[in-house]
């Protein structure tokens, strides 16, 4: 789907725009968003990136709660971002609507599912996008993208009105060129924070080793001056091991029990409708409809015990610091098989906060052969505002702010 005029990325989706005013006044005034089609905006089509789902679900008769939310504040829409079918796709590729341009990398992958509303954010489009994050959908395209994005705790912020795929999983996150802009909207968004703490509120850092060996030299290099901003502020890193199961045992844990519930989620209106899906996407549906009942199960024991385990070690406000992925984004073009080969080691990190319900940042302070890399600061849940405070104060000491 080629871009038009006013969209030279192609990151809203195609037809009319729903574009709608805010308030006149409030703490988003003057700043313009974007928000993923998974998002309901009264009068307009949620497709969900996939025409069927379009077709069989029609006009939306109220907008969501979150958006309204920002359009309170005073925040002008100006449309709605393309994303991966039904969200399930972390490349971000979408044969009925076209492949967002990454702006940054336009020779390599958005990165998915909120494809269009990283490249919206990137592009200059917008000020600031939603998009929505179950197994990295926010972080792994603000990574690629080079913006900032924020996974918020799970169950911090209103999914009412949204398009669901993990439910246990899902949350609504949003990307910013500036971390400042990304607070901003945090402070309309978030709960206030229900975890208390000394001093900054955070501390100390905790470099992941497990994620910092799973990720390519050259990444890892180029945000080594990242963590030390980060230790600026907070304190020499200390290391720490997460899985001594390995990152391959939560990718496993992770990707069994998730799709379960996407299944659970989306399977009947699957089989109701027989929709037509791109490739990848209706291999991965397939697998989930598969799934070992005995898998998904230790899979949803695995991720009790790991939750327990995160929480008691960020209870006193500790923050993770490791590469957001491993890698920068993959090139356009390459196969279903490396696709996945990047799916897998990517997705062992983006489990830690999935399985965990924690707040993870992603900054933009890297880049491997001209793409963007992106370093991940997590904390526990509730803690979310912090997080963001902290975000811009690193940002500001690697002169991004």
């Amino acid at each position: 789907m080629a871009a038009t005029p006013d969209d030279s990325v192609g990151a809203f989706i195609p037809g009319p725009r729903a574009a709608l005013a805010g308030a006149a006044g409030g703490p988003l005034a003057g700043l313009g968003c974007a928000v993923k089609d998974l998002f309901d905006v009264a009068g307009h089509v949620t497709t969900y990136g996939n025409p069927d789902w379009g077709r069989s679900h029609g006009v939306a008769a109220a907008t969501a709660p979150v958006v309204t939310s920002l359009l309170q504040a005073g925040a002008d829409l100006k449309g709605k971002t393309k994303t991966v079918e039904l969200a399930y796709g972390l490349t971000g590729e979408n044969v009925w609507h076209g492949t967002p341009i990454n702006p940054a990398a336009p020779d390599r992958f958005p990165g998915g599912s909120s494809c269009g509303s990283a490249t919206a954010v990137a592009a200059g489009l917008v000020d600031f996008a939603l998009g929505s994050d179950t197994g990295g959908s926010v972080r792994i395209p603000a990574s690629y993208c080079g913006v900032f994005g924020i996974r918020p705790s799970w169950g911090a912020v209103n999914l009412a009105g949204a398009c669901a795929l993990g439910p246990s999983y899902d949350t609504c996150g949003w990307f910013a060129r500036e971390a400042a802009v990304l607070a901003r909207v945090g402070q309309v968004l978030l709960p206030v924070d229900t975890c208390g703490g000394g001093g900054f509120g955070l501390g100390p850092l905790l470099k992941v080793g497990d994620a910092w060996i799973n990720a390519d030299p050259g990444t890892a290099r180029a945000l080594g001056a990242g963590l030390a901003a980060a230790e600026g502020l907070l304190g020499r890193a200390l290391p720490v091991e997460l899985a001594p199961e390995g990152l391959a045992t939560l990718y496993e844990h992770f990707r069994c029990a998730q799709a379960e519930e996407a299944w659970a989620t989306l399977g009947g209106w699957i089989e109701r409708t027989g929709p037509e899906f791109g490739p990848g996407v209706k291999e991965r549906f397939a697998a989930a409809k598969a799934m070992d009942p005995g898998k998904a199960a230790a899979g949803r024991a695995f991720r009790r015990l790991f939750a327990v385990r995160m929480r008691s070690l960020l209870a006193g406000g500790a923050v993770l610091a490791y590469p957001t992925s491993p890698n920068p984004a993959p090139r356009l073009g390459i196969s279903l098989e490396a696709q996945n080969a990047v799916r897998e080691a990517t997705m062992g990190v983006t489990a830690i906060a999935g399985l965990a319900g924690l707040a993870e940042v992603t900054l933009p302070l890297g880049r491997v052969e001209g793409a963007p890399v992106g370093l991940s600061l997590v904390a526990a849940p509730g803690r979310d505002r912090l997080l963001l405070a902290l975000a811009v104060q690193v940002a500001q000491a690697m002169g991004l702010a």
